[in-house]
């Protein structure tokens, strides 16, 4: 198995927790050491934008969404051990689930916001 930073190793156990704006702060962690690494800054935006979910920021998770599988899709199908036509078909359902004309809802609202599929994410 290939070597990868510690920050990517806890971001697997961060993401399947649900700990999305912990992923932001580990993905961003390493992508600032190499801003040319659109693959981690893919990842990067769908975890921004799962946390924007959360929250009930649909404009903010439906363009981070996007701009995500934007980046991610020149490394499908596989990169740094992860199977990301698993990840692009997450994306694409999310994205079938959240508003095409999204605006923000109250947080009291955000219960009734549609759960998104879930995804775990593994090395292989």
């Amino acid at each position: 198995m290939d070597a990868y930073p510690e920050e990517y190793y806890q971001f697997f156990i961060h993401f399947n927790e649900g700990d999305y704006y912990t992923c932001h702060d580990l993905l961003e962690e390493m992508w600032l050491t190499d801003k040319s690494n659109l693959f981690l800054k893919g990842l990067l935006q769908m975890s921004v934008a799962l946390y924007h979910y959360s929250y009930g920021n649909l404009k903010g998770t439906r363009s981070m969404m996007l701009a995500g599988r934007q980046y991610i899709q020149p490394y499908r199908p596989h990169h740094w051990g992860m199977d990301l036509e698993k990840v692009h078909h997450f994306m694409e359902n999310c994205l079938l689930i959240i508003p095409q004309v999204p605006d923000k809802i109250p947080f009291e609202m955000t219960n009734s916001l549609p759960r998104l599929p879930m995804l775990f994410l593994y090395l292989e």
